[in-house]
């Protein structure tokens, strides 16, 4: 279990394991959501961290592509 102290600010620190568990730095958010009494915190990702996330070792999709499967997958059943 790990603690850390609230400063007269209500501010506090995430002690390093929780920092390492949520894969955050420096600069990043967070984001607090509250239920039941509980908080968890999870990490806010900007759009920019996720950059490569999705490998794809093929030729790149084009306009035409994603059109005709946005319009197979519109006439699916």
């Amino acid at each position: 279990m790990l603690e850390s102290g609230v400063t007269s600010k209500g501010q506090t620190t995430l002690p390093k394991p929780v920092r390492d568990a949520l894969s955050v730095r420096p600069g990043d958010r967070v984001r607090y959501l509250i239920h039941d009494g509980e908080v968890r915190i999870v990490p806010v990702r900007p759009v920019s961290r996720l950059f490569g996330v999705l490998a794809h070792d093929g030729p790149a999709a084009t306009l035409d592509d994603m059109e005709r499967a946005i319009g197979d997958a519109a006439s699916a059943p």
